[in-house]
């Protein structure tokens, strides 16, 4: 009877438990990314508040400048600012107030710090945005072409200026764009960021070409790299023998596969985005936050440059998470528990 019953039993399909695994350990790896992303914007909270004891110089005598610094002076302004309390309870009265929103108070503005930078928030986000806008396009535009005409004269001539391209740094590309379209042609405005906000696009179409350009070469170089090493792939061979148009061919096997290192890189561009934008906006006298972060490192304004370095470091992180975590949606390769093949 036994024998019977396993006799007649139907067997399980053999793909029958994979999708609840499947979906098991996408959860646990999307878990386990965004448990790193937490834990690592927490150490860096901590390096960045208690980086300031590190620094030379005193936030007091700032404060204090031009007045005599007596005691009850002193005593008044520590209590103020809260330098009075030992540094982790500094720390735990800094961190809670910025998971309310709340940076402090600036020294050099008097303000709070989440205001500061709110008025220079709007400079940065549309530098950074039209920047990225322009790496996306013209890198991808670039490094397609490349790959399309692999071997040609052509595909020479993009590489070798896309390696131009990446030797030069922002603020020698800012100095030849201000020369060569605002001095010589007249075509673009050299300082400001202008008012309102097509006159702010208008106005920030060079620094972000000056901040875009090394980026770009470097986007063109990986979708190139990328898109070669797919060309040689046996399902792109496959796919072309079975009949189908060039031009699916590239967008369906060639350039969705390659989209993971390209995404992967764009993520990496992030951070130098914002870093560089400081240089970028010093050149073109833009009021964003590279801009103030300089000055604020200048002048000792401790809450802002904890403020500013917190908002760079945390965006990053994000951004690289959420690469991660896009990666096996788009390439079907990387899911969890499978590597590439």
């Amino acid at each position: 009877m036994a024998q019977s019953n396993l006799a007649t039993a139907t067997p399980p399909a053999p793909g029958a438990t994979k999708p609840p695994r499947q979906a098991g350990a996408a959860l646990k790896l999307a878990a386990g990314k965004i448990g790193a992303f937490l834990f690592t914007v927490f150490v860096s909270s901590v390096i960045v508040f208690f980086s300031r004891w590190l620094v030379p110089g005193d936030p007091i005598s700032f404060l204090l400048r031009g007045r005599s610094p007596n005691p009850e002076a002193i005593a008044e302004v520590t209590a103020i600012y809260g330098l009075d309390k030992p540094p982790l309870e500094q720390y735990w009265n800094w961190i809670t107030g910025v998971l309310q929103g709340d940076f402090g108070r600036s020294l050099q503005y008097r303000q709070d710090v989440t205001d500061v930078i709110l008025n220079r928030l709007p400079v940065t986000l549309g530098l950074v945005v039209m920047a990225g806008a322009m790496i996306a396009i013209l890198g991808l535009a670039a490094g397609i072409a490349a790959a399309l005409l692999r071997g040609t004269w052509a595909d020479r001539a993009i590489v070798a200026s896309m390696s131009g391209l990446a030797a030069i740094p922002s603020f020698v590309g800012a100095i030849v764009l201000i020369a060569v379209f605002a001095v010589q042609l007249g075509m673009f405005p050299s300082f400001g960021s202008g008012t309102g906000f097509w006159d702010m696009v208008y106005h920030l179409v060079l620094p972000s070409l000056a901040l875009a350009l090394s980026f770009i070469a470097v986007v063109g170089r990986v979708t190139r790299s990328a898109m070669v090493e797919q060309f040689a792939r046996e399902h792109v061979e496959v796919a072309r023998s079975r009949g189908i148009t060039p031009v699916a061919v590239v967008i369906r096997h060639v350039l969705r596969n390659a989209t993971g290192p390209i995404l992967t890189v764009s993520g990496l561009l992030v951070a130098g985005l914002l870093v560089s934008s400081a240089i970028v906006e010093q050149a073109f006298g833009l009021a964003g936050l590279g801009s103030l972060l300089v000055s604020s490192v200048d002048r000792l304004d401790f809450p802002v440059v904890q403020a500013i370095v917190l908002i760079v470091v945390t965006a990053f992180v994000a951004i690289n998470t959420l690469v991660d975590l896009l990666g096996p949606v788009i390439d079907p390769r990387l899911k969890a528990g499978e590597g590439a093949r």
